[in-house]
């Protein structure tokens, strides 16, 4: 067992890595600078645009507090944005691994100057954990020490398949469904699905925000889900699932390409190796490569309930074969971080 202070937000993805860390058998100290930042658009925007130029004025000395009262074994860094090198630098002379795990692709341009701190903050960590092929030569580049790729990974609590409530049938069932926030290339692509005739839901923020949203608001059914219930009962009450990438994070999988199966759902995602990878397709999940033939898919699947169901039957028990959930990511990331300290710094 060990004492971890985990700097991340206490919320979405990044909160059930650090429950997961618990359910491990470690104490589990979280530190969530957003507390102190007054989580808003502006902040967002202040880190988006501008890098967050002198953030450091307002977190550096309570992280450093924070951390110091957990007296960790080890500093887990989920994301860290706005860490820059002299806190890093201050961390380091506690003489514990640590480690940066970060979801985004600091490296791809999507996000302007939000990663600014965290490219330069890289070769103070020991161990940095991606998710992305490319982003390991990209870290390794920008002076990261030692560099591990795993795989996203589904939350074994958070996404396990549970029975649905007659409420939430009646909420949230759908007979195709997408979860996720506006991006500039979704929305020509659900529009395509929608005048091909697709009954499609959509959940998620900032839609309002495209240009095909007269077309789009019909089918809208709501903001974000941030709850876990509420994301599950929607994946479980769907009869199809679309699986969507973000083009500016370079994504070949998801989240979404874990979760959706994990929780008993049918994958319906873009063709991509990655994806074939992870399921094999027509038997554990469908793939597509244009909004044409995700039309066909999904037509196809709606009128074939026995096969819908030996789908996503299937694609299930491939998730839990596959094993990408929260507790082995982060156990092996804990190992392969206590293996480089070791080995010195």
């Amino acid at each position: 067992m060990m004492r971890i202070a985990y700097i991340g937000p206490a919320r979405g993805t990044s909160l059930h890595r650090a429950r997961a860390l618990e359910r491990l058998g470690h104490e589990v100290h979280i530190i969530d600078p957003w507390v102190w930042l007054l989580d808003s658009k502006w902040v967002g925007r202040w880190i988006y645009h501008l890098g967050a130029a002198g953030i450091g004025l307002f977190v550096d000395n309570r992280i450093e507090a924070e951390v110091r009262k957990a007296d960790p074994n080890l500093i887990f860094v989920d994301q860290g944005e706005f860490l820059g090198s002299a806190l890093l630098e201050r961390l380091r002379r506690r003489n514990v691994p640590i480690t940066n795990y970060t979801i985004d692709d600091p490296f791809g341009g999507r996000d302007k100057k939000r990663f600014r701190r965290y490219l330069k903050a890289l070769p103070y960590y020991d161990l940095v954990a991606v998710v992305r092929k490319p982003n390991i030569t990209e870290a390794r580049a920008h002076g990261a020490r030692h560099v591990l790729r795993v795989w996203m990974s589904a939350d074994d609590i958070a996404h396990k398949r549970r029975e649905l409530t007659i409420i939430d049938c009646g909420r949230f069932v759908s007979d195709v469904a997408f979860i996720g926030t506006w991006m500039p290339e979704r929305s020509p692509f659900l529009t395509e699905l929608i005048d091909r005739g697709v009954p499609l839901s959509i959940w998620g923020d900032r839609w309002q925000k495209a240009k095909e949203w007269p077309k789009l608001q019909a089918h809208w059914r709501g903001p974000g889900l941030f709850d876990d219930a509420s994301y599950a009962a929607v994946i479980s009450s769907a009869k199809v699932c679309i699986g969507l990438l973000s083009k500016g994070n370079r994504d070949l999988h998801t989240t979404r390409s874990l979760e959706i199966p994990s929780l008993g759902g049918l994958l319906c995602a873009e063709r991509t190796q990655e994806h074939l990878e992870l399921y094999r397709e027509g038997e554990e999940a469908v793939f597509w490569g244009n909004a044409e033939e995700c039309t066909v898919l999904c037509k196809e699947l709606l009128a074939d309930e026995p096969r819908r169901r030996e789908i996503a039957r299937r694609g299930h028990e491939r998730a839990l074969k596959n094993g990408l959930y929260n507790e082995a990511v982060m156990a092996k990331i804990l190992d392969e971080a206590q293996h480089v300290f070791r080995d010195g710094r």
